[in-house]
């Protein structure tokens, strides 16, 4: 197999990533303590969207197989291009976002430092795809994890105090976990009116299944009140 397209050493890539992968698994302080703060914005970049491209194999893998959220073949496929797209897409604002937090918190480094020490937290991405295929607990584990890495990057990067660092990100992960679960919780109550309906609407005549629908779709608007 050419190694070498386009003039781009894929083995050279392959190496460093493997490198950073293992450094952010197993010792992310010591990886965020030597991490650049400055050389550009393409080689994290281009990280992420590696990352992005494994966990939408993954997805899709997951989909063809009933597992998780992919609910057809089709879009099953799609993820392999939507989730690297989503990854750059929300990469420069989730960076921002973090730039403004450490800001706050009394960081003095640039836009550029904040965008690397988010974009290495891709690496977990292909683990946490497998993990929010696990109803509750891998997305709130997924959330607790990032946490981690980012307070990690708090203290070793940006120089702040470890127990800032933990109430600022751990008040946001807390948020965003009771987010996570509610979400779930209503999404699988849905689901289970949805087949319930189903059910009756399968014992009912066309005239029945008409008015009931009709019901079906008023009390879904006045959930949503």
């Amino acid at each position: 197999m050419d190694k070498n397209i386009s003039g781009i050493d894929l083995q050279a890539y392959y190496s460093q990533y493997m490198v950073i992968i293992q450094k952010i698994f197993t010792t992310p302080a010591e990886f965020y303590r030597e991490m650049p703060k400055s050389g550009g914005f393409v080689e994290p970049l281009i990280f992420m969207v590696a990352m992005g491209v494994v966990a939408g194999l993954i997805q899709t893998i997951l989909g063809i197989v009933g597992i998780g959220s992919a609910g057809s073949f089709t879009i099953a496929l799609a993820s392999i291009l939507l989730v690297p797209v989503m990854v750059v897409l929300f990469s420069f604002i989730g960076a921002g976002i973090g730039f403004l937090i450490w800001k706050a918190m009394g960081s003095g480094e640039s836009y550029e430092t904040a965008f690397r020490c988010l974009a290495y937290t891709a690496a977990i991405t292909p683990v946490t795809t497998i993990l929010n295929a696990i109803p509750y607990i891998g997305p709130v584990f997924g959330l607790l994890w990032i946490t981690y890495l980012l307070v990690n990057a708090s203290t070793e990067v940006h120089r702040l105090p470890l127990q800032k660092a933990w109430i600022v990100f751990g008040a946001i992960c807390a948020v965003l976990v009771f987010t996570s679960v509610s979400s779930q919780i209503a999404a699988r109550r849905m689901v289970n009116k949805f087949e319930t309906f189903q059910q009756k609407m399968d014992k009912m005549t066309p005239e029945e299944a008409g008015q009931a629908m009709g019901e079906f779709m008023k009390g879904l608007e006045k959930g949503k009140k």
